[in-house]
């Protein structure tokens, strides 16, 4: 992460010690939900992918315009809880470093299956060209791929640290 922002209808003192305590420098406080979302706008258009956190009405229209909406479940409101990309069930910031972690390893696998399965489909139609891989090798060998592809797609069930 590049940019990390607070963005708050709290009160700027109260924002300030959240954020001094959590790592965060820049802090927008005092915020209506129209200006919550007017400053995720302008993050994007400085070219920054945005993720929002929020659990409360005031948060809706700027997890919905975010390019990923984080709603912290526990106590959320509903239309947080709609608005959001991904839904979490804790109120804990701990839990979106997991969350994001999560999805990065998700990412990960899709592009080690994608891999796996065009080199054995390239593979497997350059030994069907010159003849030597025959129908029965053939879907043994494509057999064995997806079978790899489903254990590399299980490993993602361990849990986390």
């Amino acid at each position: 992460m590049k940019r990390i922002v607070m963005l708050t209808g709290d009160n700027l003192r109260t924002a300030q010690a959240v954020a001094r305590e959590v790592g965060i420098t820049e802090v927008h406080a005092e915020l209506m939900p129209e200006e919550k979302l007017e400053l995720i706008r302008v993050i994007q258009r400085e070219g920054y992918t945005t993720a929002m956190v929020g659990d409360g009405i005031n948060d809706a229209q700027a997890l919905a315009s975010a390019d990923v909406g984080i709603a912290m479940g526990d106590g959320g409101t509903d239309i947080a809880m709609e608005s959001a990309d991904i839904a979490l069930m804790r109120n804990d910031l701990a839990v979106v470093a997991q969350a994001i972690e999560r999805s990065r390893g998700t990412l990960r696998n899709i592009r080690q299956n994608i891999t796996l399965a065009v080199l054995t489909v390239t593979g497997l139609l350059a030994g069907v060209l010159s003849g030597s891989i025959h129908m029965a090798g053939g879907m043994l060998i494509h057999e064995a791929s997806v079978m790899l592809v489903i254990l590399n797609g299980m490993r993602l069930r361990r849990p986390t640290e």
